[in-house]
C-alpha cells in the first residue's frame, strides 16, 4: 500500500514537473508582462502611482535637472508599457528584455541615492525600499527568459521526459 501511495505521488509530481517545464517561461513572461503594464498604467496620470515623487526625484537627480521629473515619469510609463507589450506578445522579445534589464537596474539607483528614504534609522527597508528591492525578483525573471532566447528552455527530470515521451 505505501510503495503503491509513493508511486501514485512520483507519477503526480511527474505531472507537474512536465507542466512546469512545459509552461513555466510562457507563464513567467506573461505574468511580468502584466506586472509592468500594472505598473505603468497609473504612471500616465500625475499623481495616481505610489511612486510618482520617487520616480521625479530620481530622474531630476540622474539627469542633472535637464529632464523634468514630470517628463521623465511619462517616459518611464513609455517604456513600462513597451516592456509589458513585449512580454505579453513575444514579439521583438530581446529588445523587450534589453529595455527591462535597463529599467531594472535604473530603478536600483535610488538605494544608492537616496538611502536615508529607502531605509529606515534601524537598516530596516521603508515602504519605497521594499518596493524597490522586489525588482530584484524581476531582474532573476529577466535573466531567466532572456536565457530561451536562443531556443532554451526548462527540461523536467529524466524520468518526467521519459514518461511525456512515452504518452506521446
Amino acid at each position: 500500500m505505501t510503495t503503491r501511495l509513493l508511486l501514485a505521488a512520483k507519477n503526480r509530481e511527474d505531472v507537474i514537473v512536465r507542466f512546469a517545464a512545459r509552461h513555466g517561461i510562457r507563464l513567467l513572461r506573461i505574468s511580468i508582462g502584466v506586472v509592468f503594464l500594472w505598473f505603468a498604467i497609473p504612471k500616465y496620470l500625475p499623481g495616481v502611482s505610489p511612486v510618482d515623487a520617487l520616480v521625479r526625484h530620481t530622474v531630476d537627480t540622474l539627469t542633472f535637472h535637464v529632464v523634468p521629473g514630470n517628463l521623465g515619469c511619462h517616459l518611464l510609463a513609455v517604456v513600462e508599457t513597451g516592456i509589458g507589450l513585449g512580454m505579453l506578445t513575444g514579439r521583438l522579445l530581446r529588445l523587450t528584455l534589453v529595455l527591462l534589464l535597463l529599467q531594472m537596474a535604473g530603478t536600483l539607483t535610488p538605494l544608492l541615492l537616496f538611502p536615508r528614504e529607502m531605509f529606515a534609522s534601524s537598516g530596516v527597508l521603508t515602504m519605497e525600499g521594499q518596493f524597490i528591492m522586489k525588482n530584484l525578483v524581476i531582474i532573476a525573471a529577466g535573466i531567466t527568459l532572456t536565457a530561451t532566447l536562443r531556443g532554451g528552455g526548462l527540461v523536467a527530470s529524466e524520468r518526467a521526459v521519459r514518461l511525456d515521451r512515452e504518452s506521446s
